[in-house]
């Protein structure tokens, strides 16, 4: 088994961990921090936007079921790259969208599919490629989120399902739910 990482910041990092826990080849997502100046950041500092950090997510994936491509275009589906320094109420350069390579394939990979997706947004994806940082974990209380505490929380439950709703539209194919629905 080939096991890669991604990092990518797509807004809330509860949201963008929901979408790929599902995704087949994915085996772990991890919630943290990337790309500021503040070390070991805690969720109230990068919250009040002065950190530097997105809230981003680290992907664990399987090479030979799920490739850096295949996340990107998921990445690129299920959040809006074409808001700077947001998600919907969600604003500041904490829920930024950015790519963290974690090499020169990775990079190359991302530059391209920012064109490629570009194409399809009127040209107006602000995603940015940025370089590799320190990676903090986030809090234990926000790994898993969207199965534990997020289904009781209001905005979870309005922004988490739409995601979801893209995801299973788009990408059946890819989804760990739909796998042991045709077994």
């Amino acid at each position: 088994m080939a096991e890669s990482q991604a990092i990518l910041a797509g807004g809330c990092f509860w949201c963008t961990e929901a979408v790929f826990l599902d995704v087949v080849g994915v085996r772990s997502v991890e919630s943290g921090y990337i790309g500021g100046q503040t070390v070991n950041p805690t969720y109230k500092q990068v919250c009040g936007g002065d950190t530097g950090h997105a809230e981003a997510i680290r992907i664990t994936f399987d090479e030979a079921q799920v490739s850096y491509a295949d996340l990107l275009d998921i990445f690129f589906a299920t959040h809006d790259p074409t808001q700077l320094n947001r998600q919907g109420n969600d604003v500041g350069t904490q829920y930024r969208s950015a790519i963290f390579p974690l090499d020169e394939e990775q990079a190359e990979i991302a530059r391209a599919k920012i064109a490629e997706h570009n194409e399809d947004h009127g040209g107006r994806i602000v995603t940015t490629i940025e370089p590799l940082t320190d990676w903090y974990p986030a809090e234990d209380y926000h790994q898993d989120y969207w199965a534990n505490e997020g289904q009781r929380n209001p905005y979870c439950m309005a922004v988490i399902p739409p995601k979801l709703q893209k995801l299973r539209k788009s990408f059946q194919n890819r989804l760990k739910s739909q796998a042991g629905a045709a077994a």
